[in-house]
């Protein structure tokens, strides 16, 4: 008998999340931003949000909530029910390297969150301010090493991926490099420009105004191979610092739980929503270029991200207690 029991248990719970996944969504559905309205964050939420919407047949509503460097954003969705109604904008930052910059989290972001699709990746540009005398990483790095704790790189805060991508070029170079962290990226990129820092690591797209009027000269890309939309320039590794790589992603997840059903239409989706002709265009825009694939590949593109910048996070000292 009860044996009998734990078979219509299980049946029951079965029939009802089945009838429920099939019919989500049945109304609209939040995407969470842990981070404020004008970023690539903010910017590819919104794009990507219209063309899933339309294809879903649901408003997806945009929702940022900044603070703790996208702590704040990523536990309210870890803390979310699993109905496919919270979904998340995760990025190289919030993701990856929050495991280690937030230990008393104990965050595991492949349990306590459902990867569900990479949706895009760029890299990331070394720019320098043109009074400093190089041309190339090979030039910056005997520049540094010449001259200990001379240069100053600005980022948007201590422990975002503009920071942890320098020091991870310090650390690979073993050059003495001054962090200037400032309270967002566009402080961060003024002062690169009025000369008050001599080096930045950041988007092509926010700097390709300074960089059209000579404001800034970009060096070299942070991704391991040339990146098409700026195939002119070199990258850091084959100018003369050999494995580096510090590419920044950006994927969709959701809560820890999701039904396989939703997180495999939303991946099917997508896959077909970032490769249209018109969301290449809007991408390039933004620096970026589609990634997609497997929720599996999204999944081991985490595990392998995070062991990587944990090294780098404990390096620099940018754990918060």
């Amino acid at each position: 008998m009860c044996k009998f029991k734990i078979l219509c248990l299980f049946l029951i719970s079965f029939f009802f999340t089945s009838s429920f996944s099939q019919a989500w969504p049945d109304k609209p559905i939040k995407l969470v931003v842990p981070f404020g309205p004008g970023g690539t964050n903010d910017l590819l939420a919104r794009i990507v949000s219209q063309s899933l919407g339309d294809k879903l047949g649901q408003t997806v509503v945009v929702d940022n909530r900044p603070g703790a460097g996208g702590a704040i954003g990523t536990d309210y969705v870890i803390r979310s029910a699993p109905d496919g109604y919270t979904l998340m904008i995760g990025a190289t930052s919030t993701i990856a390297v929050n495991v280690t910059a937030y230990p008393n989290r104990n965050f595991d972001p492949t349990k306590n969150l459902t990867p569900i699709v990479e949706l895009a990746s760029g890299p990331f540009v070394v720019f320098v301010n043109p009074s400093v005398n190089a041309t190339n990483i090979k030039e910056l790095i005997e520049l540094a090493k010449s001259k200990p704790g001379a240069l100053n790189f600005s980022s948007s805060g201590k422990g975002s991926s503009l920071h942890l991508s320098a020091e991870l070029l310090k650390l690979m170079t073993k050059v003495d490099m001054v962090h200037v962290p400032y309270k967002s990226g566009g402080a961060a990129i003024t002062a690169l420009v009025s000369g008050e820092v001599q080096v930045y690591i950041g988007d092509m797209a926010s700097l390709f105004q300074h960089v059209k009027t000579k404001a800034v000269r970009p060096l070299a890309v942070t991704t391991e191979k040339r990146f098409l939309l700026l195939a002119d320039l070199p990258t850091v590794s084959e100018s003369g610092v050999p494995g580096y790589e510090a590419s920044s992603w950006y994927g969709l997840l959701g809560p820890a739980g999701l039904p396989a059903d939703i997180a495999n239409k939303i991946n099917k989706e997508i896959n077909v929503i970032m490769h249209t002709p018109a969301m290449s265009e809007r991408m390039q825009t933004l620096g970026i270029q589609a990634s997609t694939g497997t929720s599996e590949r999204f999944t081991q593109l985490i595990k392998q991200q995070v062991p990587k910048w944990a090294i780098v996070v404990k390096a620099a000292g940018a754990q918060e207690e």
